[in-house]
């Protein structure tokens, strides 16, 4: 059995509480902010650090690549299904569609024959997503659901895409964390573009006039803690442990979103949506049973892929 240290599973435990709270955080934040104005300035906070984190060792057709599918449309779906009214709770669990997005996809564009344990996984996924759907709270909008999972799919690509470039965990220049970062410079021009066409200049403007302390705080949240310092935290414990025994630790995230959701925001899941939640975590975890030496990339709650070999 894989060991971590007591030190390192508190750490695993601190960042899976990071990006669990990171989807309340994000819709606290953005009250009276167009929410594809709010991703710019959330992306355009994280690029300030290509100041001090090297240039990732790949071209910039994989830069811009990850940075239109992982960041920009990942975000940029997220940010517009929670100002439509999807409980974070809610859509933390149909973010964790990634995984299963990510198999699938990796399988057609990378010709990556799953194993019978990810096949199963992918299963086990689907009816948990399928249960969701069909028992989801009143209140989650259509729309809304259908963009979390459009932000979900859209994060797969960007893995697929991080995966074919042979992108490794870590925090020097062949890591993700400087892909994370300079891919960030991607988002800003066209998701304030975006916001500009869909929001339009008086949206804007009022927007930015509503920022105060309780948007400078969500966005130093999100762009500091869970995207700086907990990628290098988790890279930090991949580079130290076995994938396969820390990716598991990060499907906290969601439990942690959806019971921060409730204490906090007073929305609590229904029953539909905590079944189905339980089973597509589940489906996650099948998926990331190592059956032979390489396996797909486990890919954690905030697009960080990892390599699951022995």
């Amino acid at each position: 059995m894989d060991q971590v240290t007591r030190r390192d599973m508190l750490l695993a435990a601190l960042v899976a509480s990071l990006w669990g709270l990171n989807f309340v955080v994000i819709d606290w934040g953005m009250s009276g902010i167009p929410p594809l104005l709010f991703a710019a300035i959330r992306f355009a906070v994280v690029a300030l650090a290509v100041v001090v984190v090297p240039r990732p060792q790949t071209g910039w057709r994989v830069i811009v690549g990850v940075g239109l599918f992982m960041s920009l449309g990942q975000f940029a779906l997220l940010y517009t299904s929670l100002a439509l009214g999807l409980s974070p709770g809610l859509a933390a669990l149909l973010m964790q569609a990634q995984a299963v997005f990510t198999i699938v996809l990796a399988a057609v564009a990378l010709r990556e024959r799953p194993s019978a344990m990810q096949v199963a996984g992918v299963s086990i996924g689907v009816i948990g997503l399928a249960i969701v759907a069909v028992f989801r709270g009143g209140d989650a909008p259509v729309i809304a659901v259908c963009l979390a999972l459009a932000a979900a799919l859209s994060w797969a690509v960007g893995n697929v895409i991080s995966r074919r470039a042979g992108v490794v965990t870590g925090v020097g220049r062949g890591g993700t964390l400087s892909l994370t970062v300079w891919s960030s410079l991607v988002v800003p021009v066209p998701a304030l573009a975006l916001s500009f066409v869909i929001d339009g200049p008086a949206a804007i403007g009022a927007g930015l006039a509503a920022i105060g302390p309780q948007a400078v705080v969500s966005t130093l949240y999100t762009a500091g803690l869970c995207t700086l310092f907990a990628y290098a935290v988790f890279n930090g414990l991949l580079g130290r442990n076995p994938s396969a025994a820390v990716v598991p630790w990060i499907l906290l995230a969601p439990v942690v979103a959806m019971a921060s959701a409730a204490l906090l925001l007073g929305e609590a899941p229904s029953v539909g949506e905590v079944v189905g939640g339980a089973v597509l975590v589940a489906g996650v975890l099948v998926s990331g049973i190592r059956r032979r030496r390489r396996e797909l990339p486990a890919v954690e709650p905030m697009g960080v892929p990892t390599r699951l070999s022995a």
